[in-house]
């Protein structure tokens, strides 16, 4: 099963680099598109990962990431709209060099081929990953947290079928739906069609992937992230941008907020 998933991404990432960047804007805006009309959907498949969750004991902090809402989806939604606005990398030429010898060596951005994404129970991600391969004319082989497959099974179809309704190439976008460890670890092992594994989430996801994968793999940070202020800066500005970095979901967990909304948190070195 999963060698038949790694043939058709690679089948598919052939078919990707030929294509335009206007073929690319069509399908990601079909993505999104079809997100926003699929929210009854979707919505009804993630309650069944929320409630198993919860009936597991999962604590409040992995239930809120696990939970889809009307707002969430259309963010995500919003999320493949502003990929698609960025500027299409494939094919840019970073730099040309004249040789003494009169050779012209120069530098072009290229798709890799198939990316494998491994992460954790957040369905958001789904998305992300999905969009930024495609953007960057890249197949994409999902492999979400076990906790939301039903959240990652109707999220996928729905971005396959849009990508259906525009004459995409098919398998551009799977998911691996069987989540045990054993099928993951032939993943970081599908060295004929993968060409690169990336690990989001935690500190234990990403030692796991990076010891055990024989695949090239993108190594992510973990741990805390900071957020520095240049002492020029537009100090009001600044503790907007803080303030919605750090304390958004923190305030959704415990319920309260710091004072001032934002004063617990922020140091501004003059």
């Amino acid at each position: 099963m999963l060698e038949t998933i790694g043939k058709q991404a690679k089948q598919a990432s052939y078919q990707l680099m030929k294509l335009s960047a206007a073929q690319k804007e069509e399908a990601l805006l079909a993505i999104a598109d079809a997100l926003e009309k699929n929210i009854p959907a979707i919505l009804d498949e993630n309650k069944k990962d929320v409630d198993a969750l919860a009936a597991k004991g999962g604590t409040q902090a992995l239930i809120d990431r696990l939970t889809l809402t009307e707002k969430r989806i259309l963010d995500m939604a919003d999320g493949a709209r502003q990929v698609n606005a960025l500027q299409d990398p494939i094919g840019e030429v970073l730099g040309m060099v004249k040789r003494p010898n009169g050779l012209v060596i120069g530098k072009k951005r290229v798709p890799l081929g198939v990316i494998g994404i491994i992460y954790e129970a957040r369905p958001n991600v789904t998305v992300d990953a999905a969009v930024l391969c495609l953007k960057t004319s890249n197949a994409c082989i999902l492999r979400g947290g076990s906790e939301a497959i039903h959240s990652n099974k109707v999220i996928v179809d729905t971005m396959v079928s849009a990508l259906s309704s525009v004459g995409f190439p098919q398998y551009s976008v799977q998911l691996l739906e069987d989540t045990s460890r054993e099928t993951v670890t032939k993943l970081m092992k599908l060295n004929e069609y993968l060409d690169v594994l990336i690990p989001r989430g935690g500190k234990g996801l990403i030692k796991s992937v990076v010891q055990n994968a024989t695949v090239p793999v993108i190594e992510t940070g973990t741990g805390n992230c900071h957020v520095y202020m240049e002492r020029s800066a537009e100090i009001p500005m600044g503790v907007e941008i803080i303030t919605n970095a750090k304390t958004d979901e923190l305030n959704k967990i415990f319920n309260k907020k710091c004072s001032n909304n934002y004063g617990c948190i922020i140091l501004i070195i003059k």
